[in-house]
């Protein structure tokens, strides 16, 4: 599993801490930047990496700014992108077995690296469970196509 990992500068240093301990645990870890901490938008980093992920470069993306906000609802914007904000190892491991999350988003200024480190274990354990998750998962592939269709389906 290839995985690309960004941040904006108020999570750089957390992001640089996470690298090695992730790829110690044998994880394929590209870092995509940025190069240091001298200030920069998350929506541009937030946003790159989820290119990235959407078009399969990478397998999944772990996204990390102050709050883990900003660049969940960045890379969102990208089609074909799942990111999941959190805080703890649960919702981590969840985003993936239930709504198939590609990129895992949380904040430095929300975690330290110890509770970090188990977040992205968690995320990256986990595998997509799919049945009657796939269903629900196949309509926000939908509402990346534009269909609305199955809004209206128990409308009545």
């Amino acid at each position: 599993m290839r995985i690309g990992i960004t941040s904006d500068h108020a999570a750089h240093n957390l992001r640089i801490d996470l690298i090695p301990r992730l790829r110690e645990l044998g994880y394929d870890v590209v870092d995509r930047g940025p190069a240091t901490d001298q200030r920069t938008d998350y929506a541009k980093w937030g946003t790159r990496l989820a290119q990235e992920v959407a078009s399969g470069h990478l397998d999944v993306g772990i996204a990390l700014c102050g709050s883990g906000i900003g660049i969940s609802i960045a890379a969102n914007k990208v089609k074909g992108i799942r990111a999941a904000c959190v805080s703890e190892i649960y919702s981590a491991e969840m985003s993936r077995r239930h709504n198939n999350a590609n990129i895992l988003c949380f904040g430095s200024r929300v975690v330290g690296p110890d509770v970090a480190l188990a977040i992205c274990e968690a995320f990256l354990k986990a595998s997509f469970e799919g049945g009657r998750h796939a269903d629900r998962v196949g309509q926000l592939r939908q509402l990346d196509a534009g269909d609305t269709s199955f809004l209206h389906e128990d409308a009545e």
